[in-house]
């Protein structure tokens, strides 16, 4: 499967042999998450990755109205039973995000967030580094 990685400052495949070093690496660069969703997408669990990001993005917001628009755009999306993305966590963190939906705060994905992060490096990383689409981009940076 090719992977379309266009639009970077540098190679965007320098980073790939650190990738096989911890998860943090594969989502702190841009190629690694389009890689990872990509692997994650043929698992059929994108929607980790996807909230993960979401929630990223939402510890930068600086505004009230803004943050309660994109906490009610997550809870929907991701956390509220039967959303169209709903992701894999506990009944307990699951009420807990419900019951303070209404009045979201900075923190209010933190455990939900943390549980899909060890799910992913559990889980779906270990999986991802044998995968074909990792090894296919470690071949293409060693035959360079």
């Amino acid at each position: 499967m090719a992977i379309k990685l266009c639009c970077f400052p540098k190679d965007p495949l320098e980073d790939v042999e650190t990738w096989s070093e911890s998860v943090d690496k594969v989502l702190s660069c841009k190629a690694g998450q389009i890689a990872f969703r990509e692997f994650l997408k043929s698992e059929y669990s994108e929607e980790n990755i996807l909230f993960w990001l979401a929630c990223e993005e939402y510890k930068k917001i600086k505004t009230i109205p803004e943050m309660i628009s994109s906490a009610n755009r997550i809870y929907s999306e991701f956390v509220q039973t039967e959303a169209p993305r709903q992701i894999n966590i506990d009944c307990g963190t699951r009420e807990n995000i419900t019951k303070s939906i209404s009045q979201p705060t900075m923190t209010s994905f933190d455990t939900a967030q943390k549980l899909i992060y060890s799910l992913m490096a559990r889980d779906c990383y270990p999986r991802f580094l044998k995968s074909d689409i990792y090894q296919g981009l470690l071949r293409r940076t060693d035959s360079r």
